[in-house]
């Protein structure tokens, strides 16, 4: 498998989340290459009811961290939606932890739902391999070659999705390819929990969201390229 990042011809703007900045609102623009930075708030973030982000989830030197509480403090996703991008972020995650980054996030019913890159701590009980780190999660399974680093070290990942077309990449390596709406993607639907939601993850555009499963997780070097 081959192990040289992708590159994309650049649709439109491009947007960087330049260390912890993480807010998806346009603030000013810079640089002739139309290079767009990102304001260091949470104003593009909310949580699921549209409420500001909680504490728990706190900003560090250049380090997103959601912090462990006696009760889980929940997901946050952005208000914008996006189609096509390329994100990239550091990672990683405590031991024993289980956590992700879904995308595509739309409400089915009284759920929110997306695709997502699975970050989980495999050291500490066996899983299934489509629910592995790095898998498009209960979906497609990584590539079993490549193996992340243990909790508490930085891992480099990124998500892809150009049209129907997703990829996901962990420290250099492409570890899942899958095409939305084929015929090997609705038959894995079919097999997985998502075999009751219609139409699930074929909108073309939607939320990104950070995940809380109840455990420790940090990101930075968050870099988020619109395509």
């Amino acid at each position: 498998m081959k192990t040289v990042q992708p590159r994309y011809r650049m649709f439109s703007r491009r947007l960087f989340l330049a260390g912890f900045s993480s807010a998806m609102i346009i603030n000013r623009f810079a640089h002739a290459d139309d290079t767009t930075w990102i304001d260091n708030s949470w104003d593009g973030w909310m949580t699921l009811d549209g409420r500001t982000v909680p504490i728990a989830w706190e900003r560090n030197d250049d380090t997103i961290h959601l912090r462990k509480t006696a009760e889980r403090t929940g997901h946050i996703v952005t208000r914008r939606e996006y189609g096509d991008f390329k994100f990239e972020f550091d990672w990683k995650i405590a031991p024993g932890g289980n956590s992700g980054i879904k995308y595509r996030v739309r409400r089915y019913d009284d759920r929110m739902l997306g695709c997502e890159y699975q970050i989980y701590d495999g050291g500490t009980r066996t899983v299934e391999p489509r629910n592995q780190t790095g898998s498009i999660y209960d979906l497609f399974e990584p590539d079993k070659s490549v193996v992340a680093r243990p909790p508490g070290e930085w891992n480099q990942g990124i998500i892809v999705l150009k049209e129907n077309l997703i990829e996901h990449w962990l420290n250099g390596s492409k570890i899942v390819t899958a095409k939305i709406g084929d015929a090997e993607w609705d038959r894995r639907i079919t097999e997985s929990k998502f075999n009751d939601v219609p139409d699930f993850a074929k909108n073309t555009r939607g939320r990104i969201m950070l995940t809380d499963h109840g455990s420790e997780v940090w990101y930075r070097a968050l870099k988020f390229t619109e395509l």
